[in-house]
């Protein structure tokens, strides 16, 4: 699993599509940003599940915290064990940056803010890589 984070508008889809040549091969790529549902995963070998903190924010609507995280870390563990059965396999997760700035003032988006710090975490601590990127530039930290 390698999971990519940046800032809004700094380059993460383009920054996919070349390190993994996703133009020239066959691929899945889910996007959150055009309400598209987090998948079953199947079929490709490379699978780019983007807007990660837009279904973190969906399912914050609907559960407390504490069970969103642990849903989270329950499909983590599904993914994981998607690409542990073909050594072709991989899962790319993408998702934007919402911990700088400015501590929102509604409680709901406070706890957006927070459960995507948590569950940002927990994908950092399973994925087998992680980029960040700023301004088109990545910076490995795993």
């Amino acid at each position: 699993m390698h999971f990519v984070t940046g800032g809004a508008f700094n380059g993460k889809l383009k920054w996919v599509r070349e390190q993994y040549q996703l133009d020239d091969l066959e691929h899945t790529w889910i996007s959150a940003y055009k309400g598209e549902e987090i998948p079953e995963l199947h079929g490709k070998k490379i699978i780019v599940l983007e807007g990660i903190e837009v279904w973190i924010r969906e399912v914050t609507r609907s559960i407390p915290a504490a069970a969103c995280r642990e849903k989270w870390q329950s499909l983590v563990r599904e993914w994981i064990k998607w690409e542990s059965k073909d050594q072709e396999r991989k899962l790319v997760l993408i998702g934007n940056d919402i911990s700088k700035g400015i501590v929102p003032i509604a409680p709901e988006d406070r706890l957006w803010r927070d459960v995507t710090g948590w569950v940002y975490q927990d994908l950092v601590s399973a994925a087998e890589r992680v980029d960040v990127i700023w301004y088109g530039l990545n910076q490995k930290l795993k």
